[in-house]
């Protein structure tokens, strides 16, 4: 696996550097990882916190989190500890439901940010993909996002699944008027 180490209004240091490299090299023991895969880590800087952002495309789905901590070291550790509870969950319920693999990661992001006015607004565009509801879930999940649009191969509609605040998820299903 390769690294791809951001600072946004901070320098990343060697120190920081090796040390995430180091955190993040744990992934090998729980996945198969070509070599050519890119790390992507954000370390920003704010007045009174720091951030982290990891992204990791993997075979089987997108690892993603983010954490912000006063101390720049506890919140590497703690984007780690959630990446490796990611892990656990998905390889649980895959597991569980006796599943061989999760469909290839689909979403390509275009992080460009246009001007809209006064309003910055980012922008992605996403590859449908045919699957199941369980397999948005799980995407979803991995992506550690609230909702998640997909083609949901059962009914043949674009969809979209969120999670709900009261627990549980929802499921909404566009009806295309053509």
């Amino acid at each position: 696996m390769r690294f791809e180490i951001v600072g946004k209004n901070v320098t990343v240091t060697e120190g920081m550097r090796t040390k995430i490299e180091q955190k993040l090299s744990f992934l090998d023991k729980y996945l198969l990882i070509d070599p050519d895969t890119i790390a992507r880590v954000v370390v920003r800087v704010y007045p009174t916190t720091q951030k982290i952002e990891v992204t990791i495309p993997t075979k089987v789905g997108t690892l993603r989190t983010e954490v912000m901590h006063q101390d720049l070291y506890a919140a590497i550790d703690l984007a780690i500890d959630k990446l490796e509870d990611q892990i656990r969950r998905q390889k649980t319920r895959l597991s569980r439901k006796h599943r061989d693999a999760l469909v290839e990661a689909f979403i390509e992001q275009d992080d460009e940010l246009l001007d809209k006015g006064d309003v910055a607004v980012k922008t992605k565009t996403i590859t449908l993909t045919p699957m199941d509801l369980e397999e948005a879930i799980t995407q979803m999940e991995m992506l550690d996002h609230d909702f998640f649009v997909f083609h949901d191969k059962v009914d043949d509609v674009v969809a979209v699944v969120y999670r709900r605040r009261e627990g549980g998820y929802g499921l909404i299903e566009v009806d295309d008027p053509q």
